[in-house]
């Protein structure tokens, strides 16, 4: 039987290692792996639901969320691995990558069994006594409770395992096993419900696809690395950079769900419970589109991590002010177009009655929407850099101010006022991103103000000034259709000109000629 290998990186990354072409085209394999399962989910969840009832599906969903809040315990161990091995790549220091990755394999694992353990202990009570059960359904919830506690050690051991290959810009490997596990979570209820099986069933296959997803991580690390086949001796300093460096990973993932959702709880309690569905709705819906700077931010960080471990500072500024260019050219004209069309897409989508009540309010949100996904790139960055305490501290530090400034505006202006105040902070957030970069010497304030950046965040200014002044004309959805369809051309030629460079130019020029534009013709 035939074996296939993959081969082995070398020690150092060769010159094309972290190209444009590299990056664009592992951001693509982070988009199709984080919307390709929400697709299927879309289809397979109301199926799921018809067979198993409302009562077991909450009981699934219960399932889905104790597992990603437990990941939380892992203490960011995935990205501090993938900090760390992408450092020893830039570094050539192949040498160092077993006790770097083994240790953080090992502290996974026992923080899993740590995890395991208060769960199975604590199965009992959430049973019985937290989550309203009915009698003939404690049953079942406690045997998914404890499949899950049983699984924990093994999805613990999932992040630093991933992280070695994202390390390596091998998103295409990790892809492949990720995509299959995410898709696992929508189709194996689907499949099992068709086949009359239970929930314990089902959240028994969807963790037997986790562990085997775990497996295939390790077994693609040990084929990238031979290095890993090696022992290792436990090494204290490493063990405490990976805590000290996951650690604020983590505390940023327990504090930013806070600030996120704190708009919520206060609108409920100062307005009204049914205007918490006026505004969450645009909310979740405009959050949710922005995937590609969560999937280019994913690639940044172990690209950011090698350049500065091999002391290429000029390469990471230049790459730095490329992804906020791409960003803001990706999202900024969908978020304009967004914005003029907010009430005719808020009729069409949910009707009337959200388009009078959440109209302002969507826009505002796409506005903050667009801000907030610029500033994925300095996130990562100060990552990179070894300075996560930098985005956890910046938000303990707005929590008490965006909280009275929420609680102000939204007794006062409602859920546009909730909308406001969010934007404010996304605001606050990004001038202390802008000004700690450049104190850290990391990207200076000139570079903002100069370039392709300043050319490109000029042309968009002033696409949405004429958007602007066309909304306050009051003219029909017709004629503003016609208006923004003819805007669209001497934008795209702006852009075109200001916005790329002529090597960014003559690629898409390529690429273009590339595609298959002719149409076969019919047989015979």
């Amino acid at each position: 039987m035939a074996t296939v290998e993959i081969p082995a990186l070398p020690v150092a990354p060769p010159a094309f290692y972290l190209g444009g072409r590299t990056i664009a085209r592992n951001t693509l394999l982070n988009l199709i792996c984080s919307t390709v399962p929400l697709a299927i989910g879309m289809v397979s969840i109301p199926y799921v639901i018809h067979q198993l009832g409302v009562d077991r599906f909450g009981v699934l969903s219960l399932c889905w969320i104790m597992a990603g809040y437990f990941n939380f315990l892992n203490l960011g161990l995935g990205p501090a691995t993938t900090k760390f091995v992408a450092e020893v790549l830039g570094n050539g220091e192949a040498s160092r990558m077993p006790v770097l990755v083994w240790t953080s394999v090992l502290l996974s694992t026992i923080l899993g069994v740590l995890g395991a353990t208060a769960l199975g202990a604590a199965t009992p009570l959430l049973v019985k006594h937290v989550f309203n059960l009915s009698p003939g359904l404690r049953g079942e919830a406690h045997k998914v409770f404890l499949l899950i506690a049983m699984s924990l050690p093994a999805v613990f051991a999932m992040g630093p395992l991933r992280g070695v290959l994202e390390a390596a810009q091998r998103f295409d490997l990790a892809n492949a096993v990720a995509l299959p596990m995410s898709l696992a979570n929508y189709l194996l209820p689907a499949v099992a419900v068709s086949l009359g099986f239970g929930l314990p069933i089902i959240v028994g296959l969807i963790l037997w696809s986790k562990v085997m997803a775990v497996l295939a991580y390790l077994v693609l690390a040990l084929l990238l690395f031979p290095a890993l086949r090696r022992p290792f001796v436990f090494n204290r300093r490493v063990f405490r950079d990976l805590l000290n460096f996951g650690g604020w990973v983590s505390i940023g993932n327990l504090v930013a769900p806070m600030i996120i959702y704190l708009d919520r709880f206060l609108i409920g309690a100062l307005v009204s419970v049914a205007a918490v569905g006026y505004y969450a709705a645009p909310y979740e819906a405009l959050y949710r589109a922005s995937v590609f700077p969560g999937a280019l931010a994913g690639v940044l960080f172990p690209a950011f991590s090698t350049l500065r471990a091999s002391r290429r500072h000029s390469d990471v500024e230049a790459l730095f002010l490329r992804a906020v260019r791409y960003v803001t050219l990706s999202m900024g004209v969908p978020t304009m177009v967004a914005v003029f069309f907010a009430r005719d897409i808020l009729s069409i989508w949910l009707g009337d009655d959200f388009a009078r009540h959440s109209g302002l309010a969507f826009q505002i949100i796409a506005l903050a929407v667009l801000l907030s996904s610029v500033f994925w790139v300095p996130h990562v960055l100060f990552q990179a850099a070894g300075r996560p305490d930098i985005p956890t501290k910046f938000i303990l530090l707005e929590l008490p101010f965006y909280a009275g400034l929420a609680w102000l505006l939204i007794s006062r202006l409602g859920i546009a006022g909730a909308a406001l105040a969010w934007m404010i902070r996304v605001l606050a957030h990004d001038a202390l991103s802008v000004w700690m970069c450049a104190r850290l010497g990391l990207v200076p304030l000139r570079s903002w103000l100069a370039g392709r950046l300043a050319r490109t965040l000029s042309v968009m200014s002033g696409f949405a000034v004429l958007l602007a002044g066309t909304s306050a004309l009051g003219l029909s959805l017709a004629a503003r259709t016609a208006t923004v369809t003819a805007l669209m051309v001497p934008l795209s030629m702006t852009l075109w000109r200001h916005a790329l460079g002529q090597e960014e130019r003559q690629s898409l020029v390529r690429r273009f000629k590339r595609l298959p534009l002719s149409i076969p013709s019919a047989p015979g």
